[in-house]
């Protein structure tokens, strides 16, 4: 048995793929090596494990793509817990974009585009990651995703820029003064998840003027300031110009980014909300997979 593992901040997307083929799924908290003590990544670990192989087969072989993973070191509370309940797997740690990056284009190339909460991306050559420009966090970039889209909405409401019927709306949704947001962005935890759960509410509102121009103006940045910029890196000219998008608020966004698209010479090829079943396909057929 193989275990294949996405995970997240917020959630982890377990697979066990049997040695008749078949997959079994799991869905958990997020397994962050930056935000979780040692206890707490066993307890998550302790629920997944025995649900996804019940009848305690041996696990030989684990590949775990998680976000924060950035060396041996920050992957060791979730390795730890790991060797506890498949004590002979063997495991490798991948980052999230390169699951990203597996699951758009195998070992193929192209750009790759994360735009969830937060965004990153890459260029993609060959099966190799070969350059990547920096996403900066939520206060130094995370252009296109729901975090960017959040703090910029909430800027423009704290300085009475919305439109009437979606400040009315806004008001009505989510009962907030501009004390509790200034409160929620600067004091409480998790100001970038409160941020990007504003998502929903701006994009139900999409069809208003000002918040489409808003929208447009979320993914514009990001395809400028990052997406557009892998040609000077690449050798092949064309992957360069084929994106392939993992994230929901990105597969949200798919008109509005061919639109923007457009105007850079980019080409989105491929759309996933999430990367782990394409995963299962890609280590099935990979001579490095199962």
């Amino acid at each position: 048995m193989k275990l294949i593992v996405e995970s997240g901040a917020t959630k982890t997307a377990w697979r066990a793929v049997c040695e008749d083929g078949s997959v079994r799924s799991v869905q958990t908290d997020g397994l962050s090596p930056t935000c979780l003590d040692l206890d707490h990544t066993q307890a998550i670990v302790r629920k997944a494990v025995p649900e996804l192989n019940p009848d305690g087969r041996r696990v030989e072989e684990i590949f775990f793509y998680g976000a924060g993973l950035v060396s041996e070191e920050s992957a060791a509370p979730v390795a730890q817990a790991l060797e506890m309940w498949c004590p002979m797997a063997r495991i490798q740690f991948h980052s999230d974009i390169l699951a990203a990056a597996r699951a758009l284009f195998g070992d193929g190339s192209g750009v790759v585009a994360i735009m969830g909460t937060g965004s990153n991306s890459c260029l993609y050559e060959n099966g190799r990651i070969v350059h990547n420009i920096r996403p900066g966090g939520y206060v130094l970039g995370d252009e296109g995703s729901g975090v960017w889209l959040g703090r910029e909405f909430l800027a423009d409401f704290v300085k009475g820029m919305l439109p009437a019927d979606v400040e009315a709306d806004f008001v009505r949704e989510f009962s907030l003064d501009y004390t509790q947001i200034v409160r929620k962005v600067y004091k409480e935890p998790a100001a970038s998840a409160f941020m990007a759960s504003l998502t929903p509410f701006i994009l139900s509102h999409k069809d208003n003027e000002y918040v489409r121009e808003l929208m447009l103006r979320c993914l514009d940045s990001f395809a400028r300031r990052a997406l557009s910029r892998y040609d000077a890196y690449a050798e092949d000219a064309d992957a360069a110009r084929k994106v392939g998008v993992v994230g929901s608020f990105g597969c949200a966004c798919e008109d509005m980014l061919r639109e923007v698209g457009d105007r850079y010479g980019l080409e989105f090829v491929k759309f996933l909300k999430s990367p782990v079943d394409a995963l299962v396909t890609y280590h099935k057929e990979s001579a490095d997979g199962i």
